[in-house]
């Protein structure tokens, strides 16, 4: 399969170069990187652009909207929109990539699921100088993991042998490592941009994505990513899209009417909504 990797992005240019670093060194190249940026500036820019023209195996393009305030859902859209792959991940602009990241999640996909991927939380001080490279140095996490630079560390050994498990909790969602099938994002109409603020909108996704008869993948040792520290997002809407994921959970509804297309959904048992 083709794969599109949609790294999401708001004026963290040197948090974000980190990310592109480990995606472009990975053992199995994605078939083209989008970043979603939600309003960064000119920097952030730049760096795409240089980045972009120093890549030649893998395309890196760059979707943008105006800093309207936090607009993840829809900035999400535009680039799945922009993307060509048949299988979709989604990776934030602070979660940098171990080298198998790309190759796992495909090992991993698998029809009637999407797959959710585990994180490993880097700390503030060591969060600014953490790279690529250092994801590799088995030792040197070992080493972090004891100071209490890193937390999640169990899930540093790579187990492709351990078996992936399959549940519908919604507990766990985080749109920061995931994996879609194209067709199914289409299907439910991409994530609800009703949402603005941060938070819920990654699990009011997965509920449409349960409603529509999917099924969530996990697995504990592999897909890895490094979350870096930054400071706690500004939650002043999360009661508003808390109030919009239990609506959704409780309707059994799979499509969001304000979503990649403003169109009714057409799926598996209707002619739309």
């Amino acid at each position: 399969m083709n794969v599109s990797v949609i790294v999401t992005t708001y004026n963290r240019p040197h948090d974000l170069k980190r990310v592109l670093d480990g995606l472009l060194n990975q053992t199995r190249l994605p078939h083209e990187i989008i970043v979603a940026d939600d309003g960064s500036c000119e920097e952030t820019a730049t760096l795409i652009s240089q980045v972009a023209a120093s890549s030649t195996q893998c395309p890196v393009f760059h979707v943008w909207h105006e800093d309207k305030g936090f607009r993840a859902a829809e900035i999400r859209n535009r680039a799945i929109l922009k993307s060509s792959g048949d299988y979709i991940i989604s990776l934030d602009g602070d979660c940098i990539p171990g080298k198998h990241f790309v190759e796992d999640h495909l090992l991993l996909a698998k029809p009637g699921t999407f797959f959710q991927g585990k994180r490993v939380l880097v700390e503030q001080e060591r969060a600014r100088s953490f790279t690529f490279h250092h994801t590799q140095r088995t030792m040197g996490l070992v080493v972090d993991a004891l100071k209490g630079n890193i937390s999640n560390a169990h899930h540093l050994v790579r187990m492709p042998f351990f078996p992936a498990l399959t549940t519908t909790r919604m507990s766990g969602i985080r749109s920061c490592n995931m994996g879609f099938y194209r067709e199914d994002l289409f299907s439910v109409n991409g994530f609800n941009q009703d949402f603005t603020g941060w938070g819920r909108e990654d699990s009011e996704l997965a509920a449409r994505l349960y409603n529509y008869g999917l099924k969530r993948r996990e697995h504990p040792f592999m897909a890895i990513c490094f979350h870096l520290w930054h400071p706690e997002n500004d939650r002043t809407n999360f009661t508003t899209n808390d109030a919009i994921l239990n609506e959704t959970v409780l309707s059994g509804e799979y499509c969001c009417a304000n979503g990649l297309k403003r169109t009714p959904c057409k799926g598996k048992d209707n002619d739309g909504l």
